[in-house]
């Protein structure tokens, strides 16, 4: 059968269209796998190439006598027979103060000048009494010799010694009262010149820790106008919780710095002279006392120190502290667990660290291992690093 030349041409077209659709049929989607999961989380692999890279070093446990110690937070201090609050014995207007905080001062020298009325009446009242203490005398001796010669009356003699003691007394009173206020009764007496101000006199000798006072205030006995502090017996206030307590004994050595001088700042030692036997129920902990050793002098009362007190010495497993990861109570180290010429498979291993000593780090494992594992003694940080972001040892 013959088609026209024209309807050949579209027919031939035609069957190039239908075989090219076909051709354009998209070929089935393949699956993509999904990732497994590695099969164990502790554990990562390195190939030979990053094993060098991260300069890892290899070894086993060291059995080590590290010091044994307990970790405990106080304060510098002094007893309280070396502070002082210093305050006015009778009220008054402070008229100079003669000190500043930080200044060293003598037992017995002037910190502050006060002023009142009260002080003249006192003076005033002295040197009455002082008077009428001459005439009671004189009238005292005169009865007794009119008792002797049977002239005059019992009754006279006994009233004449009555007044004598009660004058007497409050002489004496007074007299005390003006030592308080540091003016001295027998100068008094002696010039009969009365002066308008007192000495506010230091108790004790040492530092001036603050001044609470300045001219023109009045100033009451119970306000604390000038604090001393003497740091000529400084030791150490500990706080031990009880689960600790028992290993504190008197005579250990206990080392300790001071945070708030930075990081930098130098290791004092101290020795402990008393353990408390009151227990802190808010706290649970007992206090433990220290005398400071030589060189801590530069030290202040009132500063926070962090300590370990060293209870004993114990032979343990040690490892160098690039061998642990710190983790908050629970720490970790790697083991390896595989090596071919590719490459090595390491797995991390929780561990409770003890004591640090000279770059040594007590070590109790929680899973077990012999010494003569093989583990990360330089390197770990590497391995963690890696292990957080799940490389592994397929990554060249």
């Amino acid at each position: 059968m013959l088609f026209p030349k024209n309807v050949a041409c579209l027919v031939l077209p035609l069957g190039l269209a239908l075989v090219s659709c076909h051709d354009k049929t998209p070929p089935a989607t393949e699956a993509k796998a999904a990732p497994t999961a590695p099969a164990d989380p502790d554990q990562l692999s390195l190939n030979a190439a990053q094993y060098r890279a991260a300069g890892i070093e290899e070894g086993s446990f060291e059995r080590k006598n590290l010091t044994t110690d307990v970790q405990a937070n106080g304060v510098v201090d002094v007893p309280p027979q070396n502070m002082a609050s210093v305050s006015a014995v009778m009220g008054g207007y402070v008229v100079r103060v003669l000190v500043l905080p930080g200044q060293h001062v003598a037992r017995g020298s002037t910190l502050a000048v006060l002023r009142h009325p009260d002080y003249l009446k006192l003076q005033q009242d002295y040197l009455q009494s002082c008077a009428r203490t001459t005439f009671l005398t004189q009238d005292l001796a005169r009865q007794r010799i009119l008792d002797v010669e049977d002239v005059g009356a019992k009754r006279k003699l006994q009233q004449a010694q009555a007044d004598y003691a009660t004058e007497r007394a409050a002489q004496q009173s007074q007299a005390a009262q003006l030592r308080q206020l540091g003016l001295s009764p027998e100068r008094l007496a002696a010039t009969g010149t009365i002066v308008p101000t007192v000495a506010l006199a230091a108790p004790i000798g040492g530092y001036v820790k603050a001044v609470n006072i300045n001219p023109g205030q009045f100033v009451n006995p119970q306000d604390v106008l000038v604090e001393l502090v003497d740091r000529s017996d400084l030791h150490l206030q500990l706080k031990v919780f009880e689960k600790d307590i028992a290993q504190v004994k008197v005579g250990q050595l206990i080392r300790f710095r001071v945070p708030g001088q930075g990081a930098t700042a130098p290791e004092h030692t101290a020795h402990v002279f008393l353990v408390g036997k009151a227990f802190d129920d808010q706290a649970h902990t007992v206090a433990v006392h220290a005398h400071l050793d030589p060189g801590a002098e530069n030290l202040l009362p009132g500063q926070f120190v962090a300590a370990h007190i060293q209870t004993g010495n114990q032979r343990q497993r040690t490892l160098p502290e690039a061998a642990i990861i710190e983790a908050g109570e629970l720490s970790y180290v790697f083991v390896r667990v595989h090596q071919t010429n590719s490459g090595s498979t390491f797995r991390r291993l929780k561990v409770r660290t003890g004591p640090h000593e000279n770059g040594d780090v007590g070590v109790i494992l929680l899973d077990p291992a012999a010494d003569t594992t093989a583990l990360v003694r330089r390197g770990a940080y590497f391995l963690n690093a890696e292990l957080s972001k799940g490389a592994g040892g397929d990554e060249d």
